[in-house]
């Protein structure tokens, strides 16, 4: 793995997988990961609708995130 391609560490100290990480993988895992290209749909509600709520708000907001949506 490559950081900063495929992962960054965020400023809590925890490893990020990106978009692109996860299409090479090719399919949603189901754990709600941040940048899932896959709109989350292996992932169970109720936690499937929160996850894209923020998912929403974070790349309306992309000019203060830290990482932008990939």
């Amino acid at each position: 793995m490559i950081k900063d391609v495929d992962y960054y560490i965020d400023p809590s100290g925890k490893w990020v997988f990106t978009a692109a990480y996860h299409e090479a993988r090719g399919y949603c895992c189901g754990q709600a990961c941040r940048h899932c290209p896959y709109d989350y749909e292996a992932v169970p509600e109720p936690i499937k609708t929160r996850a894209q709520l923020i998912s929403t708000t974070l790349s309306k907001n992309s000019t203060d995130a830290i990482h932008p949506k990939d």
